[in-house]
């Protein structure tokens, strides 16, 4: 067991800090803070001692060096098991550190704006912060490192528990979130400045993709196997990753795949001609251009008839009447309409008993009925997609782990 005596707090999402701190200072737990973290604690009336105090140096460089000294690694980086290391402390005077409380500058949010400069960006890469959570994760022995604020009320419900100590496996748990949490916030730092600096090589000597788990799924390629969806933060194009399921239970691992490749390949198609794509076990059995969007839908169908049966349908059109009909026609069982809206009184609309009106796609956007429900696919310039899915089902069976990805292209 690790007893708490000693945090430091200094954390970009203040998402619940403050009653964390408040916990933490009823236990009786010191709170060592910094800047923005510490004036809203001592405006809670919590208190905080400045991270400077600690340190002997204010803040320099516009916050830049504030916690990149020894008295604040070292108190995190030593060892309690160590004799050796705890004398060093002594004989410097420094206290050791139990708990660390980071989370990143927002990078992420930052690129994720159309109209941030390279400068922006590049100062909100966060030097401090991952120094001091790799450090706590390293040292999870003796220290605790939090990264989200999830966690907080669970720990604190741990050290009210057992008399202010988190246990080690707790702390191995947060420990591996930890690297992971790094690990992603460098990813995605890694991409932008690949794009920004580098865009002409398309394929770098290492490479790294940041993935964030959009939902878990009901079961993975087979009944027995259990799979999870994941997505690339911040990207916008239409894809089965920026879908939102409208209807119908939940998604399958294989749902989600066939959903992509109808998807991804009616995209292929020019707008200005319907296109009908029917997709089966990922593979195309039908597709088709015509001057009507029933015809389309016949033509695709009609190249392999018994292979579109069950299969997946991607439209580039608004569903209207006379096409849902022949979508849903009894011998067809076509699963899936893709396309931008439903129109009035369309028999294929998810809430058709329940309301008779349009509910269409936000501009350009595309509706799709998946084998298990309807998902919203949509780009708000209206434009046509490009090629990149940016999206990865992770499936897990037998202690072994695979993934699928949709069509991972530069974009």
């Amino acid at each position: 067991m690790s007893h708490i005596r000693r945090a430091l707090l200094s954390v970009s999402d203040k998402t619940g800090i403050v009653a964390f701190a408040r916990a933490l200072h009823e236990m009786g737990v010191q709170i060592i803070s910094t800047g923005g973290t510490a004036r809203a604690l001592q405006e809670a009336g919590i208190p905080v001692t400045p991270v400077e105090q600690v340190t002997g140096f204010p803040e320099m460089m516009e916050g830049r060096v504030k916690t990149l000294h020894p008295a604040i690694h070292a108190g995190i980086l030593a060892d309690r098991r160590k004799p050796e290391h705890l004398q060093a402390l002594q004989k410097a005077g420094i206290e050791p550190i139990d708990l660390v409380c980071v989370n990143l500058y927002p990078f992420e949010s930052t690129v994720a704006r159309p109209d941030v400069r390279l400068d922006e960006a590049i100062e909100n890469i966060d030097i401090g912060g991952p120094t001091m959570v790799r450090a706590a994760a390293k040292n999870h022995e003796s220290v605790a490192i939090v990264v989200d604020p999830a966690d907080y009320e669970g720990i604190i419900e741990e050290m009210k528990t057992n008399g202010g100590t988190i246990s080690l496996e707790t702390r191995r748990r947060l420990a591996a979130k930890a690297f992971a949490h790094t690990a992603f916030y460098d990813a995605q730092i890694a991409a932008y400045l690949r794009q920004q600096f580098t865009p002409e090589t398309l394929f770098p000597q290492e490479f790294t993709v940041a993935l964030r788990k959009a939902q878990e799924l009901r079961y993975g390629e087979n009944p027995h196997q259990q799979a999870a969806f994941y997505r690339v933060p911040g990207f916008n194009e239409p894809s089965i990753a920026t879908a939102r399921q409208i209807h119908g239970k939940e998604l399958s691992y294989n749902n989600l795949l066939d959903c992509d490749a109808a998807l991804e390949l009616v995209k292929e198609f020019a707008t200005d001609r319907p296109a009908c794509v029917i997709i089966k076990h990922t593979n195309p059995c039908g597709v088709a251009v015509a001057d009507t969007l029933p015809e389309a839908v016949e033509r695709a169908r009609m190249a392999d008839p018994v292979s579109a049966f069950g299969g997946i349908m991607a439209l580039n059109r608004p569903v209207d009447a006379a096409t849902a009909e022949k979508i849903t026609a009894p011998q067809h069982l076509l699963r899936v309409p893709d396309c931008a809206s439903f129109c009035r009184g369309c028999p294929a609309h998810p809430h058709r008993e329940e309301e008779m009106g349009s509910e269409p796609a936000p501009a350009g956007g595309r509706r799709t009925r998946a084998a298990t429900g309807w998902v919203d696919s949509a780009r708000a310039d209206g434009k046509r997609a490009g090629a990149d899915a940016r999206c990865a089902v992770a499936e897990a069976a037998n202690g072994t782990r695979r993934t699928a990805t949709g069509h991972l292209r530069p974009a």
